[in-house]
C-alpha cells in the first residue's frame, strides 16, 4: 500500500524478478532528500577539540609528504613555489653548473676567522677579497639568467617566462649545492634536456 515501507522479504523478492544487467546501476535511485541529508554538515563542529586534532594531523601528514617531496622530487606534492616545468627546468640547468655564488657561504666564514686578525695588511687584503668573490658572483648570476632566459624562452615561449624566475634562478645558485632544497636531481654538467 501507499507510504508502507518495505520489509526485507519484499525487497528480496523484487530483486529476484529483476535480474541483474551489466553496466546498469542495478539499484533505485536515491531519493533528494536522503542525499541532502547525508551531505549536511555543521559549520563549525561541535566537539572543537577533536576538529582541531584531526585538523593538526592533517596538517602535519601534509607537511611531511611536501618535505619528502622536497627530497625526492615529486612534483605532485612540492610546494606551489617550485611546482612545474618550468622551475623544475631552472633547478635542474643551476644545479648543473658550478655557480660562483656556491663559495659565497665558504668565503664569509673565512672572512669572519681572518678578522680576528690585527694585522691591517691581512684585512685589507681579505676585504678586496670579499668584494671581488660578490662582484664576480653577481656577473656570474646575471650571465647565467641570461643563458637561461634564452633556453626557457625556446623551450617553453616567451608566456611561460614570468616575473620571479630570475631571482628564484640566481637565489638558488647562492645556495650551497648540498642544501639546496628541492635537492638537485642532475649531475653537475648533466644538462637538462
Amino acid at each position: 500500500m501507499f507510504g508502507r515501507s518495505k520489509t526485507l522479504n519484499d525487497q528480496q523478492a523484487e530483486a529476484a524478478q529483476r535480474p541483474e544487467r551489466e553496466g546498469a546501476k542495478n539499484r533505485p535511485t536515491p531519493k533528494r532528500r536522503d542525499q541532502e541529508a547525508a551531505r549536511k554538515r555543521p559549520l563549525v563542529e561541535t566537539d572543537r577539540k577533536a576538529a582541531r586534532d584531526v585538523d593538526r594531523t592533517k596538517r602535519r601528514e601534509a607537511q611531511l609528504r611536501q618535505r619528502q617531496a622536497m627530497v625526492t622530487g615529486d612534483e605532485a606534492h612540492l610546494p606551489a613555489r617550485d611546482k612545474g616545468p618550468v622551475r623544475r627546468y631552472i633547478r635542474d640547468y643551476v644545479d648543473a653548473r658550478w655557480n660562483v655564488g656556491e663559495f659565497m657561504l665558504p668565503v664569509m666564514l673565512v672572512v669572519l676567522a681572518l678578522s680576528f686578525v690585527r694585522v691591517p695588511l691581512v684585512f685589507a687584503i681579505v676585504s678586496i677579497a670579499v668584494y671581488l668573490v660578490l662582484f664576480a658572483a653577481a656577473i656570474d648570476g646575471f650571465l647565467m639568467w641570461r643563458r637561461l632566459k634564452a633556453r626557457l624562452v625556446a623551450k617553453f615561449g616567451a608566456d611561460e617566462v614570468g616575473r620571479g624566475l630570475a631571482m628564484y634562478a640566481v637565489m638558488r645558485t647562492f645556495q650551497l649545492r648540498r642544501s639546496r632544497m628541492p635537492r638537485p636531481l642532475v649531475a653537475r654538467g648533466q644538462r637538462p634536456a
